[in-house]
């Protein structure tokens, strides 16, 4: 959870809640980007990604799934517009980390994926946007622009890779997500959580003009070790920034754990179940 969930969404209320980047990231790096993993294993397992594919990997956060690309093999570009989770990529992808299969061809771009751009090399094979569309108004239009400006660097035929928040009834996670609307009333609209749409995907694919080649579904349980933790991964995210504008941290941290008591075990562990939806499109 982008964008993400996965990317660090910034406040749509005209000021931006003053918080430690550098602790932001870390959090995301520490305790809620491992929560898509299964989404991760799920489509480089399909796709048979390893030594031939060259992966260029939207809103790459932290460095996760970039580190299991490389560790099939592939050669991997991140691009993500946080200097503080690239900083975290680059320490998580130093050589020794890839293991004996992995290799040294990779790249870290603070920027857009334009930037990613290089003259002489290769086109991508595989584009990847793990981070979930659907649970923020208007979150479909900024994957779009990122696709506008990647799928150009890659080959014909390659796979792009995006995703999505399954239906609400399949994500315990929906009924915390609407604290950050609640909070942000009434500067509801752009920033604002939503439903996820059936068909949020494709229409984000047939407007960069791909082509869909199949989909699937992941279970993708968020489980924390408490509150304390729930709290800080989901605020890692950015999804609650605009609540935060809209009244304080400390209201926010409030009204998170009166939310997040449903979904705590006896051992104070917090387990949350989702399924989160993938497409596979080509470029034409």
């Amino acid at each position: 959870m982008t964008p993400t969930l996965v990317r660090q969404h910034l406040s749509y209320t005209g000021g931006a809640p003053r918080v430690d980047l550098g602790a932001r990231a870390r959090d995301w790096s520490e305790i809620q980007e491992r929560m898509l993993v299964p989404l991760y294993e799920a489509v480089y397992e399909r796709l048979e990604v390893g030594p031939a594919t060259r992966l260029l990997g939207l809103g790459c956060g932290s460095g996760l799934a970039l580190l299991m690309a490389a560790s099939r093999g592939a050669a991997v570009t991140g691009v993500d517009a946080s200097s503080e989770r690239l900083a975290l990529a680059r320490e998580r992808l130093r050589p020794p980390a890839w293991g004996t299969r992995g290799r040294g061809d990779t790249r870290l771009v603070d920027g857009s994926p334009g930037d990613a751009a290089e003259p002489e090399a290769p086109a991508y094979t595989l584009v990847t946007a793990f981070e979930p569309i659907g649970c923020l108004a208007g979150d479909s239009e900024g994957l779009a622009e990122l696709l506008a400006s990647a799928v150009p660097l890659a080959g014909r035929g390659a796979a792009v890779v995006l995703a999505g928040w399954g239906p609400p009834e399949r994500c315990a996670t929906s009924s915390v997500l609407r604290v950050a609307t609640k909070l942000a009333d009434p500067l509801r609209g752009t920033g604002s959580w939503r439903l996820a749409l059936r068909d949020d995907l494709e229409e984000v694919a047939q407007r960069a003009g791909l082509k869909p080649d199949g989909s699937g579904r992941v279970a993708c349980p968020f489980g924390y070790a408490g509150v304390d933790s729930a709290v800080r991964g989901l605020l890692s995210t950015g999804l609650f920034d605009a609540a935060i504008s809209a009244t304080d941290r400390m209201q926010v941290d409030k009204e998170l754990t009166e939310a997040l008591h449903p979904h705590q075990r006896r051992d104070g562990t917090v387990w949350m179940p989702n399924v989160f939806r993938y497409l596979i499109a080509r470029v034409p």
